[in-house]
C-alpha cells in the first residue's frame, strides 16, 4: 500500500510540475494543455511505462539461446513463491540488470550480456534474485514511472528552450537556463528520494532468496569494477533510468553525478558480509538438488 500512496504523490506532484511549467510557457492556456498532456502521461506510465523502459534499452524477450538464463529465473522466483517474471536480454558489455513492471503479476526482469559473460552462475542467481525482491517489494512501480517521468521532465526543458524566444512568451531567457538547469535536478532527486533504503533492503531480501549472501556481495563488486570502465550507451541516452539497475550504469558524461542514487557499492558489500556472518555456516540453507548451480550456462 505505501508503495502505490508514494505513486500518488509522485504522480500529483509531477502533474503540478507540468501545469507549472504551462503557465510559464504560455499562460493559462499553457495550463490547460499541460494539465492534459499530465492526465495522459499518468494514464500511459501506470499501464505501459515498463515496455517504454525496455524499449529504451533496446531489451529483447529471451530465445532458444537463452534457456540457461530463463530455468534460472523460473526457479528462484519459484523457490521465493512469486509470479515469474517476463525474462529480456540488453545486448551490452557492461554487466548489469533491472526489474520492471507495475505489480508482481506484471513484471520483467531484464539482464544485460556482459552481466551473463562476466559472472558466474552462483552470482548471476543473485543478482535476479536481488531483482525478484524488488518486483516482490512492489519497488519496481514507482521505479519505472519515475523513470517515464526522469524522460518527460528532461522533454520539458527541451520544450521551454524551444519556445522560450518567442516574444508573447514569459519564459525569458534566463527562464529557460533554469528549466535547462531544474528539469534534470528535479527528475535526480525524485529518485534519490526512493533510492538508497530500497537498494538495502533488496540486497537483505535477494541474499535469502538465493541462499547465500556473499553470492551478491561477489556479484556486487565486480559489476561495481566493470560499471566503472564500460560504457552502457542506453543508459547514458537515457539517464532518467539509472536508479532501476542494481549498480549504477553511468559515468561518461559530467551530468552523471545527477543521477547517481545507489548507496556506495562498499556499504552494501559491509552489509551483505555482516548478514552472512549473523547467519553462520551452521544457519546456511542446506543446498538443494536444484538449486541455481545445477544447471545453465554458467560454471
Amino acid at each position: 500500500m505505501a508503495g502505490y500512496v508514494r505513486t500518488a504523490m509522485l504522480m500529483a506532484a509531477m502533474t503540478a510540475l507540468f501545469m507549472g511549467v504551462g503557465y510559464l510557457i504560455a499562460g493559462g492556456g499553457g495550463v490547460l494543455i499541460a494539465l492534459v498532456v499530465a492526465a495522459a502521461m499518468n494514464v500511459f506510465a501506470w499501464w505501459n511505462s515498463d515496455q517504454m523502459v525496455l524499449r529504451m534499452h533496446d531489451a529483447r524477450p529471451t530465445s532458444g539461446q537463452d534457456t540457461g538464463l530463463v530455468q534460472l529465473v523460473v526457479q528462484l522466483a519459484r523457490d521465493a513463491d512469486m509470479p515469474v517474471p517476463s525474462v529480456y536480454v540488453i545486448e551490452s558489455a557492461q554487466p548489469n540488470a533491472f526489474a520492471t513492471g507495475r505489480n508482481p503479476q506484471n513484471a520483467a526482469v531484464a539482464v544485460t550480456t556482459g552481466l551473463m559473460r562476466n559472472l558466474n552462475r552462483d552470482e548471476v542467481a543473485a543478482v535476479i534474485a536481488h531483482e525478484l525482491a524488488h518486483i516482490r517489494n512492489h519497488d519496481t512501480l514507482i521505479m519505472t514511472i519515475t523513470a517515464t517521468f526522469a524522460g518527460a521532465i528532461s522533454m520539458l526543458a527541451n520544450f521551454a528552450l524551444f519556445f522560450g524566444g518567442r516574444r508573447d512568451s514569459p519564459l525569458g531567457i534566463v527562464g529557460v537556463l533554469a528549466m535547462m538547469i531544474l528539469a534534470p535536478l528535479a527528475a535526480a532527486l525524485v529518485q534519490m528520494a526512493i533510492s538508497r533504503t530500497r537498494e538495502y533492503e533488496a540486497d537483505r531480501i535477494g541474499a535469502e532468496i538465493c541462499g547465500n549472501p556473499m553470492w551478491l556481495a561477489s556479484a556486487l563488486q565486480k559489476i561495481q569494477g566493470m560499471a566503472a570502465r564500460i560504457d552502457n550507451n542506453q543508459a547514458e541516452r537515457n539517464p532518467g533510468t539509472a536508479h532501476m539497475f542494481i549498480i549504477n550504469p553511468l559515468h561518461a558524461h559530467s551530468y552523471d553525478p545527477l543521477f547517481s542514487t545507489h548507496p556506495r557499492t562498499e556499504n552494501r558489500v559491509a552489509a551483505l558480509e555482516k548478514l552472512a556472518r549473523a547467519r553462520g555456516p551452521s544457519e546456511r540453507p542446506t543446498q538443494r538438488a536444484n538449486r541455481p548451480t545445477d544447471t545453465g550456462p554458467w560454471g
